[in-house]
């Protein structure tokens, strides 16, 4: 009988980056310029500072950033298909993974292609990729979540800004999380949050929202328990969707069962602060910010160990949502990094009017579709024009 059962192969996150903006606007200057109290951030949102793009930085940029951070030219020979997750995106008809296949020079025989749902989107590439390498198992996929949070000033959903792309190397063998095959999806036709074409900032029923986030995560989670058998107390940790992390902390709350042991739920909400700390900093990034909190959870959690089994809830407005599960492999704690929180205090801070100036420009076209744009601190990549309705991106040299 033996030979009838199917090697199981081992697929999964290889490798993980990350890059952010390079300016940062403090929760507590924007509550007093909008004359609300500090508290009602920091406490209730558990916000502290959120990542402020110029012009010159966008989601193809952002991408190409988290990307570069991690992949070597083996990487770049290997990965046949490149998976960009946006509901920032640049343009109706060129999709971001193409730019980014260019800008990242890897090998031209793959697929590029982008993918859209709310927030949700980067989950369901990374299913993909995963199918995809088990059908070719010598392959690498690149999924890139990218996205820019942009409200309108003084705006309701304006504390929830943030920018960022979380890049993730989907391969066999992966050396930080094996993806198990337990994901648990549903739909729901909602409008609790959507952004129509014709407009620069989303509409938002906020109130609404957060009610369907927590009742997606509440009635998915009973089926993926009633179809694994899945018992919380298997779970060292739970990343959720972070719109911001006090919702979350209620999604989380809402999940763990009363009888669970204390120090099982104490293990949990540990680490669950481990897994916002970089959402702190850096705001709502919408289809990274699930991915975010795993980079944040592996890379601040003292006591994560190989074969822990880390549960995550993903959800895009609209809505869908989705539960699956992963174990970390050993030696996961190499492909880390431990100066992040380093790297996010050296942004330059924004005054409010400031932010107000930077992240609210609009590109003004002459007759010809074209514009230059001024000198802003980015990443490693820029867009440094627009030449007849073109975007024309660089790199920065001095990297």
């Amino acid at each position: 009988m033996k030979n009838k059962r199917k090697h199981h192969m081992s697929i999964g996150i290889d490798k993980i980056g990350f890059a952010t903006s390079q300016y940062v606007l403090n929760m507590a200057d924007l509550a007093l310029a909008r004359g609300a109290e500090p508290e009602k951030f920091s406490k209730g949102l558990m916000l502290d500072a959120t990542s402020i793009t110029p012009i010159t930085e966008d989601i193809v940029t952002l991408a190409s950033d988290a990307a570069a951070d991690i992949l070597n030219d083996d990487d770049k020979k290997a990965i046949d298909m490149v998976i960009v997750a946006t509901e920032s995106s640049i343009d109706q008809s060129k999709a971001a993974a193409v730019y980014v296949h260019s800008l990242l020079g890897i090998q031209p025989f793959a697929r590029s292609f982008e993918m859209k749902e709310a927030c949700y989107a980067a989950t369901a590439g990374l299913n993909y990729a995963k199918l995809h390498v088990a059908t070719h198992p010598d392959s690498k996929v690149l999924v890139i979540a990218s996205d820019i949070a942009r409200y309108g000033v003084g705006s309701s959903g304006e504390s929830t800004q943030g920018a960022g792309a979380v890049a993730m190397l989907v391969s066999q063998n992966p050396r930080i999380l094996e993806l198990a095959d337990d994901n648990v999806a549903q739909t729901r036709d909602v409008m609790d949050f959507w952004r129509p074409n014709y407009s620069s900032t989303p509409y938002v029923q906020g109130i609404y929202s957060t009610k369907q986030y927590l009742d997606s995560l509440k009635t998915t989670w009973a089926a993926y328990q009633e179809r694994h058998q899945a018992d919380f107390a298997d779970f060292s940790a739970f990343c959720l969707h972070l719109p911001y992390p006090k919702l979350a902390l209620k999604g989380l709350n809402k999940i763990i069962p009363k009888d669970l042991n204390a120090e099982n739920k104490e293990r949990l909400i540990n680490h669950f602060d481990a897994s916002i700390t970089y959402s702190r900093q850096i705001g709502n990034i919408y289809t990274g910010s699930l991915y975010l909190g795993l980079l944040s959870l592996l890379e601040q959690s003292q006591d994560l160990k190989a074969g822990d089994k880390i549960g995550f809830f993903s959800y895009g407005s609209g809505a869908v949502s989705e539960i699956f599960s992963g174990r970390l492999v050993e030696g996961y704690k190499d492909m880390l990094r431990s100066d992040r929180l380093d790297t996010f205090a050296q942004r330059h801070n924004l005054s409010v009017a400031d932010y107000e100036k930077l992240f609210y420009e609009e590109a003004q076209l002459d007759d010809t579709g074209s514009t230059q744009f001024a000198t802003y601190q980015t990443g490693s990549f820029r867009l440094t024009e627009i030449s007849e309705h073109q975007r024309i991106y660089k790199g920065n040299q001095n990297d």
